[in-house]
């Protein structure tokens, strides 16, 4: 009898190690791979029971909330957005039929309360309802609306970062969507040629025209090569890469120093400047900038673009592939580049050249009000010495002083800043640019505007739209 007992309790425990060992494949190996099984929907069923967390603005005003329906078992949460189309790309949306966008995507795990895995598993050993935790964003809603208003349904974009942190105060794509329509009209937005869905600020990918001379000259005066005051023969139709180069309006200016071209975008300097720097010391500081490269944000990847030199298939080109470096040096040759990176060029410069990577979240909050992240800053390079920085932005101090930014001009309030004017659809219609900052002295918010087949230029376009948004963000503000 005691040896039949010992078989049967030897086959319990080989039976018990086999089932321990099934489940641990199971929950280990497989649940993941199952749950990110697109014909899997538990996971979109499961997420419809927890009230997600509230996505708040930097002044607390709430951008998403979950609105719950039915009761016990039965009671399901629906995403709602009171601020309409005013933060639509910047937060996205999350519905179960149609997945999740934006910070929604992003921060998805934080929003339903998955990110603390023990406290998940806690919840669901006690049979506690779970629920997602707060985030509040950098997003400022002064500044996001008037840069709505400024643009005047006008296609386009305008992003606003503080240079100090990379912070994100202002996200801003026209035409945009309500994201509480998402469910009822998404193939209907889908469709619309406007691309009322697709986020301008992280993917559209525009020439940057003569913005792109802020990277030159960074380059410039970086390499110990030239200083503000190096003198360059700025004549027009001037041979550059065995092509004539000509200045806007064929204009020359003879022999011209360095702060003189970049207030006058003289493109014929800049194109022998980028070729004296060589190719490959070129696209070594387009890199620091952060060109080349998905920027480190915390946004989905598959809505980030990376700025550069594309080629016919759309493939990023390197310093191997044949490039016309003193025309990427203006600006030109199949050079595409995101409104993100263009701010976080003047946010670069701004901040003595030390690059941040761009945030958009501020801190993660339980429901309870503990904190349970602050999101961190960091810098993603040093692209150039202060020195450096320092002189460019006075010489960018001198384009809205008497170049052609002045419309971006406060009263009070210096800023530097540079224009952009791309012909696009074959010299039918331009794009219009303004890059910059403000104050200049103590740089606290930097700028891009981009306006999408204008008859007008930078400077009569994008500049006062950008100093619209800088008051905005400015006012108020100590220091």
């Amino acid at each position: 009898m005691n040896r039949q007992v010992k078989h049967l309790f030897g086959l319990v425990v080989v039976l018990f190690a086999l089932l321990v060992a099934f489940t641990s494949n199971w929950t280990v190996f497989t649940a993941q791979s199952l749950e990110d099984n697109s014909a899997n929907r538990r996971p979109l069923l499961e997420q419809q029971l927890v009230p997600r967390g509230l996505i708040r603005a930097r002044d607390g005003t709430v951008l998403a909330e979950s609105d719950g329906s039915g009761r016990g078992e039965r009671r399901r949460y629906k995403r709602r957005y009171p601020q309409g189309t005013l933060f639509s790309h910047a937060v996205g949306y999350s519905f179960l039929e149609l997945g999740r966008a934006g910070i929604e995507q992003s921060r998805n795990d934080e929003l339903t309360g998955a990110a603390d895995s023990v406290e998940s598993f806690i919840d669901e050993l006690l049979g506690r309802t779970a629920e997602g935790d707060d985030l509040l964003t950098a997003l400022d809603p002064k500044g996001q609306r008037a840069a709505i208003q400024a643009l005047g349904g006008q296609r386009g974009s305008i992003v606003a970062i503080e240079p100090e942190t990379g912070r994100i105060r202002v996200m801003v794509s026209v035409p945009a969507f309500d994201p509480n329509e998402i469910p009822d009209r998404f193939r209907e937005l889908n469709a619309d040629e406007d691309s009322p869905l697709f986020n301008r600020a992280t993917q559209g990918r525009y020439p940057p025209g003569s913005t792109m001379k802020v990277v030159t000259a960074a380059a410039a005066l970086d390499s110990g090569r030239f200083t503000p005051g190096s003198v360059v023969d700025g004549a027009s139709n001037k041979r550059i890469g065995g092509v004539p180069l000509q200045n806007f309006g064929n204009q020359d200016y003879g022999p011209i120093s360095l702060t003189e071209a970049l207030t006058n975008s003289v493109n014929t300097v800049w194109g022998q400047v980028a070729q004296r720097l060589g190719k490959e010391e070129y696209y070594d500081y387009m890199e620091r900038f952060g060109f080349n490269v998905e920027p480190p944000m915390d946004y989905p990847q598959n809505q980030l673009t990376p700025s550069g030199v594309y080629g016919p298939r759309g493939r990023l080109l390197d310093e191997d592939d044949p490039v016309d470096i003193g025309r990427v040096a203006i600006g030109q040759e199949r050079l595409q580049v995101t409104p993100l990176q263009m701010a976080t060029v003047a946010a670069t410069v701004a901040n003595e050249g030390s690059r941040m990577e761009p945030r958009l979240g501020e801190r993660v909050v339980a429901r309870d009000g503990r904190l349970e992240e602050r999101v961190r800053t960091a810098e993603a390079a040093q692209v150039m010495s202060r020195d450096a920085a320092n002189q460019l932005k006075a010489m960018m101090a001198q384009v809205v002083k008497e170049g052609s930014g002045t419309q971006a001009a406060l009263e009070g309030v210096p800023v530097a800043g540079k224009t952009g004017t791309a012909e696009v659809d074959g010299g039918a219609s331009n794009q219009a640019w303004f890059i910059g900052f403000a104050p200049l002295d103590d740089p606290r918010m930097a700028v891009a505007v981009t306006v999408e087949r204008t008859s007008g230029q930078g400077g009569t376009v994008a500049a006062p739209i950008a100093k619209k948004v800088l008051q905005a963000l400015l006012s108020g503000r100590r220091g």
